[in-house]
């Protein structure tokens, strides 16, 4: 039936994003020496909340009849249902994605109290923000760069400006060590790894999800050396800056996922790319 083609088809992808979600950004985020376990584990708790929450706020904003085939506005009920299957929860997912952006401006100042009210608060307005988005503003974003990570990054910079402390900006604890950027390196390779997967996640099954696969595999590959070039470049010693490799390589993605289901030339998708890691870098 449908539930089985849904499944089959977008279930490898889901499972993707999910390692992302608990294993990629988990571990990223384990890049300051004093907070590598407090960053695994509540990047888990974050994500759980988010989940949940996020399918709820969804299905708020996109009430569907009990027979989900039927439009709402042809529903001869009066009662919304919120349907769930495995694309509101790799939206889910997603939202969730944008909580972990903004968790990674504010880690090591805040406590799991105030992460939660930040999820808890981020989640509606993300939700609302592409509900207007792509509903009434009709904007595209097959990799979600503009709704997930722009939205994410100024959040989270939001966020910081509110609960900014001078005394945990000038710690000693806030500086990474050689076993921090050893674990945070793992996360920056399982995010590296299936990127591709969180770009075509949403892109329409067919031509447009495999355009997105092959082209923000290209972008990557193309980021990854410019950000190694760049990092090296830049450095007085002409050492690689492991700050600039566990984040910088992943902008390549970042950068290409507006756009990832379109037509712009294996070149095209390298030239993104390759400008990403530079910029990034620089």
């Amino acid at each position: 039936g449908k539930s089985s083609d849904l499944l089959g088809k977008n279930y490898a992808m889901f499972q993707d994003v999910h390692v992302m979600i608990f294993i990629g950004f988990g571990f990223l985020m384990t890049f300051l020496k004093k907070y590598g376990l407090s960053a695994v584990s509540l990047n888990m708790l974050l994500s759980a909340l988010s989940i949940q929450w996020s399918i709820l706020i969804s299905g708020f904003l996109h009430p569907h009849c009990q027979d989900p085939t039927v439009e709402w506005g042809e529903c001869p009920e009066s009662r919304p249902w919120i349907d769930i299957n495995i694309i509101s929860l790799l939206s889910a997912d997603f939202a969730t994605a944008a909580v972990l952006i903004s968790f990674g401006v504010v880690l090591g100042t805040t406590n799991p109290a105030q992460l939660a009210v930040m999820a808890f608060i981020e989640i509606v307005l993300f939700n609302v923000n592409e509900y207007i988005g792509r509903s009434y503003l009709n904007a595209v974003d097959a990799g979600d760069t503009i709704f997930v990570h722009m939205f994410g990054a100024y959040f989270g910079l939001a966020a910081s400006r509110v609960l900014y402390n001078k005394k945990a900006s000038d710690n000693d604890k806030a500086g990474p060590s050689h076993i921090s950027d050893l674990f945070s390196m793992i996360g920056t390779v399982f995010l590296w790894m299936f990127w591709p997967s969180f770009n075509a996640g949403a892109a329409a099954t067919g031509d447009a999800q495999m355009r997105a696969v092959i082209n923000t595999y290209l972008s990557l590959c193309a980021c990854v050396l410019t950000s190694f070039a760049t990092s090296a470049f830049f450095s007085p010693s002409r050492k690689f800056s492991m700050e600039h490799i566990q984040n910088a390589t992943l902008a390549g993605g970042v950068a290409v996922g507006a756009t990832a289901d379109m037509y712009m030339t294996p070149v095209g998708a390298a030239i993104i790319g390759s400008c990403a890691g530079i910029l990034s870098t620089w």
